[in-house]
């Protein structure tokens, strides 16, 4: 059974004109039916006056479908967007963040970059970097299973879009555009890319994403630069259209070849594209990750597999998980971790006792890899936390006790699913009953949120550790319940399964 399309509705730069964009969506969901979302890219505010804005922003008007909008292009709108992982501007109206991928519920797959081109440091906070282009690449290309992703949110053109396609009309695309953002859509494979600032509606014949006779065939992209909202010239600024999310079609129909589809812009011509040549990406360090032998029987050393080297001669080899854009305290390969509070280590998360716990068998499961939020998480790698879930409730249940778990994807940057414990912000709670709370964040949230309820009087009774901070130990005592915690879990280790 074919799976149903959603009905989407990209848009070009807004400036600042919310009543002339929303009343024409409204127009066209009263003659078409209603659609699922909303995305506009390039400049969503303007130099206007803000008492428009003010009435979304209060409650008085109310966008009319699900709206998602990228960041500052400038420094004028910068004060916008507080909020660089993303945040809901008003009812309906979401900020996406700076960078990053949204999956919906239905398994779209959405990559966005806000803000345009900057080679320069300290990069302004309306600009991305390469190495802003190359945390989004990491992010999903590390994977074995990556075909690419469904859509791509910039606001400036690729560089050379229009190399091998129509006329891109007055823009001269080998001179304007972004090479980042070129470089970019080459790795990501989007089947849709979505792009403005130019002021003029260009839709570029499809591209292919594979190089004929030499690779397997692959899906083509097409690119749409959009116009802005109520330009004098009549030029598109809305773009109607439906897409079945990639992980849910057929593999042979993605794949199909549109009867108009070109060579790819952004491979050079000649000689180098027969080759499969193509515009060099941005500089990345090289990865890389770290494992620890935790046990401490003699002669057993843990592979990259995370099992029991000796069980086989030849353990698989997995690619590298994300790692992250800058440093992040939780990453098993960062600097920043502090090792001698790891407790266990599987293939592809980890176990950690809290720093300032609020008991003593307060642990973190984290990814490996730089994720930010279980949606993030790849299938296999859903399924260790599962694992892990289900082992520590055991663990737990031996020794009397209840667990609570609780994720919070709100100002964090990467996954901390806590035992004591795609882009929207949330707060998803577990009870070992079966129970599960979910919220959905929209504007300030108390970061320390769950710790606080659980460390209530009508809980756990131990408000003075509603802080962790308050409750740091030495380094020699966080090491002593380390041991303690592996040699009491050990029994119940799945990692060390043959």
């Amino acid at each position: 059974m074919a799976e149903k399309p959603l009905r989407l509705l990209a848009c070009g730069d807004v400036e600042g004109k919310f009543d002339v964009l929303f009343n024409r969506v409204r127009a066209i969901q009263k003659k078409s039916g209603n659609f699922d979302l909303l995305l506009c890219v390039g400049n969503f505010f303007g130099s206007t006056p803000d008492a428009e804005w003010e009435e979304y922003k209060t409650g008085i008007k109310k966008a009319p479908i699900q709206t998602y909008v990228l960041g500052a292009n400038n420094q004028e709108t910068v004060k916008y967007f507080q909020d660089v992982d993303g945040c809901e501007l008003a009812e309906n109206i979401t900020y996406l963040g700076r960078k990053g991928i949204f999956t919906g519920s239905s398994g779209l797959q959405i990559v966005y970059l806000s803000g345009t081109e900057s080679l320069n440091e300290p990069v302004p906070g309306y600009s991305f970097s390469p190495k802003d282009v190359s945390s989004v690449r990491t992010m999903l290309c590390s994977t074995s299973q990556f075909k690419g992703v469904d859509i791509l949110l910039t606001s400036p053109w690729p560089k050379y879009v229009g190399n091998f396609g129509n006329s891109s009309g007055e823009v001269d695309t080998k001179k304007c555009g972004s090479a980042l953002v070129s470089s970019l859509a080459t790795d990501l494979k989007p089947r849709y890319h979505f792009a403005a600032l130019e002021k003029t509606y260009y839709e570029r014949l499809p591209y292919r994403n594979h190089v004929v006779l030499q690779e397997n065939a692959q899906h083509a992209t097409r690119f749409i630069a959009l116009a802005n909202v109520g330009n004098p010239e009549k030029k598109k600024y809305l773009y109607a259209f439906s897409i079945v999310p990639m992980k849910l079609m057929d593999a042979v129909e993605l794949v199909k070849q549109p009867p108009d589809v070109t060579e790819n812009p952004y491979r050079k011509s000649g000689k180098e594209a027969s080759m499969g040549k193509q515009i060099p990406a941005p500089e990345e360090e090289a990865a890389c990750q770290f494992f620890f032998d935790l046990n401490e029987k003699q002669g057993r050393k843990r592979s990259s597999t995370g099992r029991d080297s000796k069980s086989s001669p030849h353990p698989k080899q997995h690619r590298k998980p994300p790692q992250p854009p800058g440093p992040c305290w939780f990453c098993l390969a960062s600097p920043e971790v502090e090792k001698h509070l790891v407790v266990n280590i599987g293939t592809h998360c980890y176990l950690a006792l809290a720093k300032g716990g609020l008991s003593d068998d307060h642990v973190l499961v984290l990814p490996i890899g730089h994720y930010q939020s279980v949606v993030e998480l790849s299938a296999e790698v859903v399924e260790e936390v599962e694992k892990y879930k289900a082992t520590l409730r055991r663990f737990f249940r031996s020794r009397g006790k209840r667990c609570v778990l609780f994720e919070r994807n709100y100002k964090s940057h990467h996954l901390q699913l806590q035992i004591a414990q795609p882009g929207a912000a949330y707060f998803y709670v577990e009870l070992d009953t079966g129970e599960k709370l979910f919220h959905r964040i929209k504007k300030n949230f108390p970061l320390q949120f769950g710790r606080e309820v659980l460390a209530s009087e009508a809980i756990l009774n131990i408000p003075d550790k509603s802080d962790w901070r308050h409750c740091q130990v030495s380094k020699e005592e966080e090491e002593m319940l380390a041991r303690r915690f592996r040699k009491d879990f050990e029994p119940f280790d799945f990692t060390l399964d043959d």
